[in-house]
């Protein structure tokens, strides 16, 4: 849906210190209910992609499924977006490590703790847990990244690295791999054994 597109991309710019006239009105002409509060454009594409799988489209919906530059801003965009701002239903999903953000970030503006989902380390590492390194290493093969990854894994530093930590490390070292392969690995899942972060946010929109 090219609008809620439009919507996003406004509420992206307002946030980075622009007016916030279009994204006002674009919420006042669409059905915007929910936003999506998420670290990065990686989990963006797998909500995405499963939620495709599902048959679901979240714009139709009125979710705005949105990128916030990491966990640290979360406060500023649920200020902009929840109860204070536009009054949307504010969720997400975050690392255990930045779960504090998030908990101060809806706080604040008097969403709960529950309304946000939490994965183990972060969504890559519950993808791979999820899917199991040799079913992994045959997707990285099937994009073409074989000789890449065989590249990676005889460097120094991840000798004697547990294989799921190698695979979690080599999706994060070229630019645009983590956004791609979040989408590779959420449409590889079972349909009956998705990572319990991300199924339970899917299932609360």
């Amino acid at each position: 849906m090219t609008d809620m597109a439009a919507f996003r991309d406004a509420v992206t710019a307002w946030a980075t210190g622009g007016p916030g006239d279009s994204a006002h009105e674009l919420a006042a002409r669409l059905p915007v209910r929910t936003a999506v509060l998420l670290e990065g454009p990686s989990d963006v594409a797998a909500v995405d992609a499963l939620a495709e799988r599902r048959g679901r489209n979240l714009a139709a919906e009125g979710v705005c499924v949105l990128s916030i530059g990491g966990a640290m801003s979360v406060g500023h965009y649920a200020r902009l977006l929840g109860a204070p701002g536009l009054g949307l239903r504010l969720t997400g999903l975050c690392d255990e490590r930045e779960r504090a953000y998030y908990a101060r970030g809806f706080e604040h503006v008097g969403a709960t703790q529950d309304s946000f989902f939490v994965c183990a380390a972060d969504l890559e590492d519950e993808l791979i847990r999820t899917l199991g390194v040799p079913r992994v290493e045959e997707l990285v093969d099937a994009e073409g990244e074989s000789r890449a990854l065989k590249t990676f894994l005889r460097q120094p530093a991840q000798q004697g690295r547990a294989p799921q930590q190698q695979f979690r490390r080599f999706l994060g070292t070229k630019k645009g791999r983590k956004i791609r392969y979040g989408r590779v690995l959420t449409e590889a899942l079972d349909p009956a054994r998705v990572p319990a972060p991300l199924d339970g946010l899917l299932a609360s929109l």
